[in-house]
């Protein structure tokens, strides 16, 4: 799709806000993988990124990280790592000789190949929200996740073409038994979206269900899945100094197949890091390395990135917080590092608001901002996230989508591209000291085009947004997000890939799915 086919049709004026202000028909920009055209903020000079780098050594060759998987100790051995019991000491050669074979940047194929991702470089990604126990919306407050939420989550990752993976479960389906839960998420991940899908690595049995899964929902071959990124896991260390069984053995298993890997230490200042952000940073830095010059020793070249959650606690009363002047410094200063090392780039779109309010977007802002300032490729909860991460919000959703189109039209050379036409001389002329620009040729020409076009924010002066019921955002948002459910139509599947995914889903349940001790 060209620019001119990919264009949206936009109301203009007055008129066009108030159409679009109360109504759930959005006119949406087309699917595009972004990219960051800005140079990244670096609040660290030369020195600090190589004090944080030897603070990380240090960490890694006299401290060490526990490995609370055999497996990966004795892997760790063999590459002559120093073992004592769980704890596994590694010096600066051996890292970054492993982080050498690290590529700088690779791509991940979803079923359907136009929405191939380039994951590095100046590309930016965003992942919908992931992982919350529990949902909220205007209708019915908050609950617990469930099976039909999940889907609804699912739609609108599907939907909003901003949104570039469906991640981890949206919401936590508790009605669904955990032995078979992966089975029935999955199915409906891949046949409700046809986007990049994510493995949990809680287990053998998940991370290699949905391997396969992927593989025949996409038609290919055990050798055509292992031979390009079709999926990817996002592993998160046990801060502070440890990596669990489960985490490890899944990482290992993707690497082997030469599916992507993210690790993304959890790090709160003044919890489970050290309270000043920089060394919680080379915490992170650590436990993240320790994991990727694991992989990297297993299937030198195999795609990985590294990832940041760090960010603060409230020091009165221990809850985290997100999208703080400390979060947003912890991201920057750990895209430096991931330059440093030649690394992609993973952050998130948090929040610690517990309903979608002034206090959830300013937050969400800031973590998204942060991901542009720090050369992010990959927005993990880019969408809905509540809580902490312990709601997932459809309206939250919408609203995110909205700063989301607007950092893509940030990004566009539109905004800030200086030819002739752009800098307007003969406009200028026309409409010297007199008169205005609403009316003159060059405006005519580009109005429908010329700025960001909003899908739930109202522009509307207080009377008319008054006499049309005074719909605060959230209720738009909620609005919208009804009609989208409503309306879907999930994207095409080829017939025998669909019965051959039935085939498999049916097959595991059979045979119990992954193991529990319930």
């Amino acid at each position: 799709m060209n620019d001119d086919q990919g264009r949206r049709r936009r109301a203009g004026g007055r008129a066009g806000n108030q159409a679009r202000a109360g109504t759930a028909v959005i006119d949406q920009m087309p699917w595009r993988v972004p990219v960051n055209p800005d140079r990244p903020t670096e609040p660290l000079d030369a020195d600090g990124v190589a004090r944080i780098h030897r603070g990380a050594m240090k960490i890694l060759s006299d401290i060490g990280i526990e490995f609370l998987n055999p497996e990966a100790l004795e892997i760790m051995r063999k590459a002559g790592c120093i073992i004592n019991g769980t704890n596994v000491r590694m010096d600066e050669d051996f890292v970054m000789e492993m982080l050498s074979h690290a590529p700088e940047s690779f791509t991940i194929t979803p079923r359907n190949p136009d929405r191939e991702l380039i994951i590095g470089g100046k590309h930016m990604v965003f992942v919908n929200v992931s992982s919350p126990p529990n949902a909220w919306d205007l209708e019915r407050g908050k609950r617990s996740g469930d099976f039909a939420t999940f889907k609804e989550f699912m739609k609108l990752t599907q939907y909003f073409n901003c949104i570039h993976i469906a991640g981890g479960y949206p919401v936590e389906p508790i009605d669904i038994h955990p032995s078979v839960r992966h089975l029935d998420c999955l199915f409906e991940k891949l046949t409700l979206t046809d986007k990049v899908v994510h493995a949990y690595s809680l287990g053998a049995e998940r991370v290699e269900d949905v391997m396969e899964m992927t593989r025949l929902a996409g038609g290919l071959t055990q050798a055509e899945f292992d031979a390009k990124p079709r999926m990817y896991t996002n592993i998160n260390s046990v801060s502070p100094l440890k990596h669990d069984y489960p985490m490890l053995d899944g990482a290992m298993r993707l690497a082997r197949r030469g599916q992507p890997v993210v690790v993304t230490p959890f790090t709160l200042a003044g919890a489970m890091a050290p309270v000043t952000m920089a060394g919680a940073v080379a915490l992170s830095i650590a436990e993240a390395l320790a994991a990727i010059a694991l992989l990297q020793y297993i299937n030198p070249g195999c795609p990985v990135a590294i990832g940041t959650f760090t960010s603060n606690v409230d020091m009165k009363s221990g809850a985290p917080a997100f999208g703080t002047p400390e979060y947003m410094r912890a991201t920057q200063m750990t895209g430096q590092l991931a330059r440093f090392y030649k690394l992609p780039l993973r952050s998130s779109g948090v929040c610690a608001a517990n309903v979608p309010d002034g206090q959830a977007m300013w937050e969400t802002s800031n973590s998204l901002w942060a991901a542009v300032q720090s050369g992010t490729n990959m927005v993990y909860h880019a969408a809905g996230w509540l809580e902490g991460g312990l709601i997932a919000s459809p309206e939250k959703f919408i609203m995110d989508c909205e700063v989301l189109q607007m950092i893509q039209r940030y990004f566009e050379e539109a905004t800030f591209a200086t030819t002739e036409d752009d800098i307007a001389l003969d406009a200028i002329r026309e409409v010297g000291p007199q008169g205005h620009y609403f009316g003159c040729q060059h405006t005519q020409d580009r109005y429908q085009t010329a700025f960001y076009a909003p899908i739930v924010s109202d522009w509307r002066n207080f009377e008319a947004w008054q006499i049309d019921g005074s719909v605060w955002t959230p209720e738009r948002a909620h609005r919208i997000y009804k009609q989208i459910i409503a309306d879907f139509e999930a994207p095409a599947m080829n017939g025998d890939h669909l019965e051959d995914l039935t085939r498999f889903v049916a097959k595991r349940k059979q045979e119990g799915g992954a193991p529990t001790d319930f």
